[in-house]
């Protein structure tokens, strides 16, 4: 059976869905697999899936989307996982704006119930050139490979956050912005969390040379299981690219599903890490935080942002209370920038003081590029050379 896209969700980027492709009615039940699915009813909220591009469209009743089987842990959105068994006809939820789609097992009041979708078979991939006979199409192609081990890394910056919508994707792209602003060559990664492209391409708007996520990595979401792994295997395709520094979002709470805590509870991964910064939605949420970074992760918070630091009222609690700056990414995004860069000098000085002749170190100063955004324009004539 061939069938033509009306639209095809971001979270398939991997398996390179073309508009049309083929189906077959033997869909697996596994998370990751392309399936094409028959939007069924209109919603006014959450009836979205975001492209390919990283745009919103609008999904119709009847719209023909490729779509991902995969689980979603939400606490501000839906819960749902694949289920035992998928067969042409069933009927599934949408489970996230990235087009994944499964079982609903847990909704939320202020979304209403999730929208529908009939399933009319697997995707098939054609991956050898002159085979007739598709395998189903699958986010795991085309993967980045997982990883036991960091490999040595550039210094990271861990932001992290009480629970979804805590400010974790602004802090990452105002850091991002001040420290590429200021000459650094900065790489980009979500860890964790449910498939979507917005946060790394906005990592991108604000000045990230490259930016990977978990997606990158065949995982429509993540779990504590793989958490660790995938999370080596991007910050080491990241490094690959040479950056002076990583700056990570971990996706959804500490407290959460998606295996923030094993992160942060690995010991090479903190290893490298330079900074954290904590995004909290307010006072209790960032005390609580806190202590647990302090009590059970047994690691600093260097800053805190997010919605608790919207006003001097939450800012005057984090400072005298938790003993912690906080600094808001939205009002105050050049004094977080600068705070994040100052914590990543002693690594840069380690490296400096180990690399280059005394004499040379001595001689010279290492100063805020005073370029700006023409940075990159300046060092591509110095690259081109005279005609």
């Amino acid at each position: 059976m061939k069938v033509v896209f009306d639209k095809i969700a971001s979270t398939t980027k991997n398996a390179k869905i073309s508009r049309e492709s083929q189906l077959s009615p033997e869909v697996p039940a596994e998370d990751g697999i392309v399936v094409a699915v028959r939007v069924i009813g209109t919603k006014s909220v959450y009836n979205a899936v975001e492209d390919l591009h990283g745009r919103m469209t609008p999904l119709n009743d009847g719209d023909i989307m490729a779509a991902v089987l995969g689980s979603r842990r939400a606490l501000r959105g839906y819960a749902g996982v694949v289920p035992d068994r998928v067969r042409v006809g069933d009927k599934l939820d949408i489970l996230n704006l990235g087009g994944i789609v499964g079982k609903c097992t847990a909704g939320n009041p202020e979304l209403g119930p999730p929208l529908k979708a009939e399933v009319l078979g697997v995707v098939l991939s054609f991956p050898y050139l002159g085979e007739r006979t598709g395998v189903p199409a699958t986010i795991k192609t085309n993967a980045v490979p997982w990883s036991d081990t960091l490999a040595p890394s550039a210094p990271i910056v861990y932001v992290a956050g009480s629970c979804m919508q805590a400010g974790k994707t602004s802090a990452c792209c105002e850091i991002i912005r001040v420290l590429s602003r200021r000459g650094r060559r900065v790489a980009a990664a979500k860890l964790t969390g449910v498939s979507l492209l917005r946060d790394t391409l906005g990592m991108t708007d604000r000045g990230a040379a490259y930016s990977l996520s978990f997606t990158d990595a065949g995982m429509a979401s993540t779990s504590e299981a793989v958490a660790v792994k995938v999370s080596k295997g991007l910050i080491n395709a990241l490094n690959k690219e040479k950056p002076d520094c990583l700056v990570v979002e971990l996706g959804d709470g500490i407290m959460g599903e998606y295996g923030v805590q094993a992160i942060l509870q690995d010991a090479e991964l903190m290893a490298a890490g330079t900074a954290h910064v904590l995004c909290a939605t307010d006072p209790v949420a960032a005390w609580g935080c806190a202590e647990l970074y302090r009590t059970r992760f047994k690691l600093p918070v260097h800053v805190i942002s997010g919605p608790a630091t919207d006003n001097a009222v939450g800012k005057d609690f984090v400072e005298k209370q938790i003993g912690v700056p906080a600094l808001n990414a939205r009002l105050d995004p050049e004094a977080l920038g600068a705070a994040v860069e100052n914590l990543l000098w002693p690594a840069a000085e380690a490296v400096l003081k180990e690399e280059a002749l005394g004499a040379s170190l001595r001689a010279c100063q290492v100063l805020p590029a005073a370029l700006g955004d023409q940075i990159g324009d300046y060092a591509a004539l110095a690259a081109a050379g005279p005609e």
